[in-house]
């Protein structure tokens, strides 16, 4: 039986794709192993989006190289957005690469592995469109929430973003298989379900030739065993009446929404090719609070695009602070190949750039900490998450915060809690992000 190693990187999506390829090894017989205990071969699951992606995911070719050399790996594949994006320069870069693999073959991992441990040496890139969207996956979040991707692909076209020629064009899995892998996952222990696409709130236009998430959310909704409904990626301007009805009547979804918002001044945001103004992303915004009051609104900005002028930028340092988002994260602008605002002129330097992304997360940290302290003395409902002797203490998340991306609740109970288990905590204090609390 052959070993293969695995290393995945980047975003949940890309996290998706990997649990996929791990399913079809498994089931086709090969064993999967820590590729630094020694493997015939490790397939690199690389982010291609930024330049510090990028980065990650040449380093870790770099490191399993050298494991090569050192006779710990036999042969190594590299899959994922960086492949499809770089082909030829890995192929023709990095001669210790085995295999280069673009999404378009993921359903092909098994055969490509077989023949790359036999002595290949394979460059295949298929349509993106041939990558499967449906079938088994070896999670690997903890057993109690999973990711659900409900499409792929992306027709937006952002000037800075290199995504559509990476992924290919909007994709929308069919209802009845979302809700089929939905109900698996259950089945498998998965409490929390996280919805996510590159544009969750366009799906199902290119497949019913209208916005089914409204639809698609009643139907989670109803599967025993989901306890949290939770979604990524919404862009304003798709967000509908009847996806905030939704969203404020069934009692699984939470309130929470992520809104990439990008920019809030409306010269940058025709430039970034983005669709709707400030104005219209304040009226969705009032509305989504008017409805439940509760909502967490989570976002991310860039600073420093081409040509963003001083007022430009004080026109958002305004927006962030008049409309206090719950979690925020910013990035100074990052030129990627191939986009066209890589091509723009006026590119600013990089202080500037970076200079603005601090100005904006400090203004966010102060607004953090206001919301932090009013939740004192208010008690939520926290999903355990782990426990540590040492401090006696637990770590969870509220319906407020995602993995890995937002803020945790460390709190302390007389009582006994496994992982995936769900309790109410009272908040007694803050520590600067995340909450401090005793449970009941």
């Amino acid at each position: 039986m052959s070993t293969v190693g695995f290393i995945s990187l980047g975003c949940p999506k890309n996290q998706i794709d990997g649990e996929c390829l791990l399913a079809t090894l498994d089931t086709s017989g090969f064993q999967i192993a820590d590729p630094y205990d020694g493997v015939d071969a490790v397939i690199i699951n690389t982010c291609g989006f930024i330049e510090s992606a990028k980065k990650e995911a040449i380093e870790n070719i770099l490191d399993m190289a050298q494991l090569k050399e050192d006779g710990v790996v036999g042969k190594i594949i590299v899959t994922g957005c960086l492949a499809e994006r770089y082909k030829d320069e890995i192929l023709n870069e990095f001669p210790e690469v085995d295999a280069v693999v673009g999404i378009g073959a993921n359903g092909d991992i098994s055969e490509i592995c077989k023949k790359v441990i036999d002595g290949e040496r394979i460059g295949t890139f298929p349509d993106k469109c041939n990558m499967p969207m449906n079938g088994e996956r070896v999670l690997t979040t903890p057993e109690y929430y999973a990711y659900l991707k409900i499409a792929d692909g992306c027709n937006n076209c952002c000037t800075y973003c290199a995504i559509p020629s990476i992924r290919g064009k909007y994709r929308s899995r069919e209802i009845e298989d979302i809700i089929e892998e939905a109900k698996s996952l259950a089945e498998k222990g998965v409490k929390e379900l996280i919805i996510v696409a590159q544009d969750t709130t366009l799906y199902g236009k290119d497949l019913y030739g209208e916005l089914k998430l409204p639809e698609l959310l009643r139907q989670l909704n109803k599967i025993d065993g989901i306890h949290w409904i939770r979604m990524l990626y919404c862009y304003p301007d798709e967000f509908t009446d009847e996806l905030i009805e939704a969203m404020a009547t069934l009692p699984k979804v939470l309130h929470y929404v992520d809104l990439p918002l990008q920019h809030a001044d409306d010269n940058v945001l025709k430039r970034m090719n983005r669709r709707g103004t400030q104005q219209q992303v304040k009226e969705l915004i009032e509305k989504l609070r008017s409805k439940m009051p509760d909502i967490i609104v989570r976002t991310t900005f860039i600073t420093g695009f081409p040509g963003e002028t001083e007022e430009e930028f004080e026109n958002l340092a305004l927006f962030v602070n008049e409309t206090e988002f719950d979690h925020l994260g910013c990035f100074a602008y990052s030129a990627e190949e191939g986009t066209p605002a890589a091509e723009f002129d006026d590119q600013l330097d990089e202080r500037t750039k970076l200079d603005r992304q601090e100005i904006i997360m400090n203004d966010q940290y102060d607004i953090v900490l206001d919301k932090h302290n009013s939740y004192i003395g208010k008690s939520f409902e926290v999903l355990v998450e782990s426990y540590d002797a040492y401090s006696d203490s637990y770590t969870g998340r509220t319906y407020m915060d995602a993995p890995e991306i937002d803020c945790v609740v460390k709190f302390t109970s007389s009582n006994d809690y496994g992982e995936g288990d769900f309790c109410t905590v009272t908040i007694i204090n803050t520590d600067e992000y995340d909450l401090i609390g005793e449970a009941e």
